[in-house]
Parts: structure tokens; sequence; C-alpha cells
């Protein structure tokens, strides 16, 4: 794979996962995540 596909890869990989995140935000799913991640974390811990 030359350098100019690899680069244009790269530009599509980036562009696609920015609107995922986007639109996951727009969905309200940015507030579960951190709610799950909250969890996860303080039951790792042992405080929850």
């Amino acid at each position: 794979m030359n350098s100019k596909n690899f680069s244009s890869s790269r530009i599509i990989i980036l562009a696609v996962s920015a609107a995922m995140i986007y639109f996951g935000i727009e969905r309200g799913e940015l507030s579960t995540i951190f709610a799950k991640a909250t969890r996860v974390c303080l039951e790792c811990i042992g405080l929850g």
C-alpha cells in the first residue's frame, strides 16, 4: 500500500469515527456511557 492510499484511509476512518461519536452524543448516550463507566470503576475498586 502506498503512502497516499494509507493517508486517505486514515482520513476516512477519522471522519467516520467522528461522525459516530457525534451521533452518539446527539442520541443522548453520553450520560449512559458515563454512568456505566462510573459503575464499573466503583465495582472494580470495591466501593460499589
